[in-house]
């Protein structure tokens, strides 16, 4: 529904470009001018995502991967994962939302401005949990239920690998944008640790006021320690411990019972949390190796919704004669356990392995009331949990063949799966849901305000089960042309089944520039939270408040709305890109085009008062609207990810490593969902705002330049990432507002104090740069300070200083 536009992308790809001219013709300091980048360069880079054959390095793969190391992660200031990874991959946008209920706590990953449930997370090639959490408010990836990647601390990783390809033919379901692999530390020795302190020093300019904050102080603790066992075995111990205060970067009240004053909380959450993993590897003979991994994270985390004040009708003078903020407290207990044997058995290389995850929120809403009780009601309540596991069992297997091709074996692998998966909604206590004894004054709103419980009409306790079988052919026709085939077989207990296929190429003209591209075809299955979960919550529509009503898809209200049972999303993905390598410079630059069908969204919410037919059918529900999910949006994605790398070390001045990387990404959506509902008039169920959230609601641009800088005890890292213009959209488009075009500068230096004690200090923002405020015309409460959708937040200017030690 949108014509495509090159032209805000044009001057960043042009000064990407000279950039790389200039590095590639930057003279050599150093004595000796190697063709190619020093050996343990080259051993980092050994990829295992998006290829079944071994020892292949990043620029050799038929398509792109990212490999960003453990030490890249923690040379900036955040110690969140998920943060750190999206500042390091320009085709990954994590966003901060706020005042979205448990969105604010359970935040997700985009990946070229898809959905974030269209990426599928491996940890050590195994498929990694879904979080429970459905994120049901106005965020980007809307409807969508995907991992956590918070729940990985950075000191557990040795690498990410980040695969920028369909690639479901070869993993399976939720991988039509790419593939994000965690690979775990394997060491048999030595260990490190690490405290980070830091906090937001800045100056908030809202629509209505300036002000400087000094907040969100965080301190990280972190440690990892290698133990052998026996002679070819090894066990990785690591833990952290996080304590972040929350943020705040809310407009001033204009509000007459306000007087002028902040009453809300809009901006990072209260979190504290401790994780543990461990990975570990142990020789059996002849030939055969078991292995395993598991981890544990407990988080507590508090965002806080819209303010209550004293003259609200659902405040209770007794309790809070100024009024309330009400809390959203989360605990989250996630859990994962994995073991297998890797060896040979009758000439094929075989990988046997059993997975389980488990992701447990529980919620609370604090600092809040049910109006309908009066002053006998509780400030805190236990507002139910939603609990989903998976049990993953998978065998693959790989061999070469010698068939007699110039270019070398061919390599064959084939493998099983199994998945079964689980979902819960357990109710939370009564008064959190209930309307009380003042119930009747329908002026009241019933249930804890906020955030009100998941009551016993909600509760769930669902499962699936699911077989996969694929194939895997790499055939290297001659030694400058290699090509690949995999197909994939699914079957799911509950809609059925589906097959994809992939075809790769790639050709080497000489070792310094080769093409590659791929055709293939993907698909997502409907997750069981989107299937099952259901809900009552108090949700923000055009400023005030309406009990909405989420209702699965098959449910006796979602039909008469509109609704049909959810289908698998099916996409079609083309590629084709370059490698170059001169020396120490190289480049990468791969198009690509994304075209889905039938994409699960969340549909518009549709009031009682749209029609007397809807009123008929909310009312005994209790709500004043209703969304449920659906299939049917159909979008195109056109892009281009461009990545250079030189290194440049000197005799005297040190030794440099010079990255830039963009990524330009437009999608358009081309077709919305049609109703089947048999009222009249019938309801629209995806408009305006949820088509522009999916259309401008991730940067069409993002452009990263960064330099590592070290010698001797010495270093330093200066980064500077240009983000696009984000629109935050409304139901029209007088109710729009946008982030603007920003550019955020990070800087750190470090120095080794001794061999094993080093320091570092560092700005990320220097300049505090925020995105645009939201006019004080759109913002009546003066809650939204500013844009959520974001791609870099709204906190501002954030000091740090580490001390690391290694052994």
């Amino acid at each position: 529904m949108r014509s495509l536009s090159r032209r805000a992308a044009a001057p960043a790809l042009l000064a990407t470009v000279s950039t790389f001219a200039l590095l590639s013709a930057a003279p050599a300091f150093a004595q000796d001018a190697e063709p190619v980048a020093d050996e343990a360069a080259q051993v980092d880079d050994i990829v295992v995502t998006g290829t079944r054959v071994q020892n292949r390095s990043r620029l050799d793969t038929l398509a792109p991967v990212d490999v960003v190391t453990s030490e890249a992660l923690q040379t900036r200031g955040t110690t969140e994962f998920a943060t750190a990874l999206a500042q390091a991959v320009p085709s990954l946008t994590f966003q901060r939302p706020s005042a979205n209920d448990g969105s604010d706590s359970i935040r997700p990953i985009t990946l070229r401005g898809l959905s974030p449930d269209q990426t599928l997370v491996l940890v050590n090639g195994t498929r990694r949990h879904a979080s429970a959490l459905v994120n049901v408010n106005g965020v980007v990836g809307r409807g969508s239920a995907a991992v956590d990647l918070n729940t990985i601390p950075t000191g557990a990783l040795d690498r990410v690998e980040v695969l920028r390809d369909g690639a479901s033919a070869q993993y399976g379901s939720d991988a039509i944008a790419g593939v994000v692999n965690l690979r775990l530390k394997e060491a048999s020795s030595g260990g490190g640790a690490s405290v980070t302190y830091g906090q937001y020093f800045t100056t908030v300019k809202t629509a209505r006021g300036e002000r400087d904050e000094t907040d969100g102080g965080t301190v990280t603790a972190s440690a990892w320690q290698g133990f052998s066992l026996g002679d070819d075995g090894f066990l990785t111990l690591s833990a952290e411990y996080l304590n972040r205060e929350s943020t705040n970067r809310s407009d001033y009240d204009p509000r007459a019972a306000a007087n002028g004053a902040i009453t809300a909380r809009f901006g990072d959450p209260d979190v504290e949390q401790w994780t543990v993993f461990a990975n570990a590897g142990k020789g059996l003979g002849n030939g055969w190796e078991a292995y395993g991994w598991a981890g544990y994270q407990d988080r507590d985390s508090e965002g806080a919704a819209f303010p209550r004040l004293s003259d609200n009708v659902n405040n209770v003078a007794s309790i809070y004669p100024n009024g309330f903020l009400p809390k959203v407290a989360i605990n989250s207990k996630d859990a994962s356990l994995a073991g297998g044997l890797r060896g040979e058995l009758a000439g094929w290389n075989t990988d046997i392995s059993l997975t389980y995850g488990r992701n447990a929120l529980d919620f609370r809403t604090e600092d809040s009331l049910n109006s309908t009780y009066g002053a006998t009601s509780p400030t805190s309540f236990d507002s139910g949990s939603l609990i989903y596991d998976q049990l993953v069992l998978g065998a693959d297997f790989s061999r070469e063949f010698e068939v007699g091709l110039s270019g070398g074996p061919l390599n064959f692998a084939w493998g099983l799966e199994q998945r079964w998966e689980n979902y819960k909604i357990e109710a939370g206590q009564p008064e959190s849901y209930n309307r009380g004894p003042l119930g009747a004054n329908t002026a009241l709103t019933g249930g804890a305000q906020g955030f009100v419980g998941f009551q016993p009409s909600n509760a769930v306790d669902v499962d699936r089960d699911n077989f996969a079988a694929y194939a895997d052919v790499e055939i290297p026709l001659t030694d400058k042309l290699r090509v690949e085939g995999a197909v994939r077989f699914e079957d799911y207990s509950d809609f059925g089944d589906t097959q994809t296929g992939k075809l790769s190429a790639r050709y080497d003209f000489t070792p310094s520039f080769a093409l590659r591209g791929s055709v293939s075809t993907a698909f997502r299955a409907p997750s069981l939270q989107q299937s099952f979960f259901t809900s009552t919550a108090s949700v923000i529509q055009n400023g005030a408040v309406v009990e909405t009503g989420t209702f699965p898809a098959t449910s006796t209200v979602a039909a008469a709305l509109g609704a049909r049972p959810l289908e698998a999303e099916t996409s079609t993905n083309y590629s084709l890109g370059a490698v170059v390598r001169l020396g120490r410079f190289d480049l990468t630059v791969d198009a690509y085009k994304i075209d889905i069908d039938d994409q699960i969204v969340l549909s518009e919410l549709i009031n009682r008062t749209f029609s007397g037919q809807v009123a008929g059918l909310l009312d005994p529900q209790g709500v004043q609207a209703a969304r449920f999910f659906l299939n049917g949006v159909s979008t195109s994605t056109e892009g281009v990810d461009v990545v250079g790398r030189y290194r440049l070390p000197t005799d005297t001045l040190g030794d440099f490593d010079f990255t830039v990387a963009a990524n330009f990404n437009d999608v358009s959506v081309n077709r919305v969902p049609t109703s089947s509902s048999v009222l009249n008039p019938v309801p629209t169920l995806f408009a305006r705002q949820r088509i522009l959230t999916i259309e401008d609601g991730t940067p069409d641009t993002k452009v990263s330049a960064s330099t590592d800088w070290s010698r001797d005890k010495w270093g330093a890292t200066v980064r500077a990432t240009y983000y696009g213009d984000v629109l935050q959209p409304g139901s029209t488009a007088a109710n729009d507002y946008s982030t603007g075009a920003k550019t955020v500068v990070d800087l750190e230096g470090r120095f080794q104090l001794t061999e094993r004690v080093g320091v570092a200090i560092g700005v990320d923002n220097v300049f505090d740069e925020y995105p645009d405020f939201v006019p004080a015309s759109l913002n009546s409460n003066g809650v939204l300070g500013f844009p959520y959708y974001s791609p870099f937040g709204f906190n501002g200017r954030y000091g740090y200083a580490r001390l690391s030690l290694k052994w």
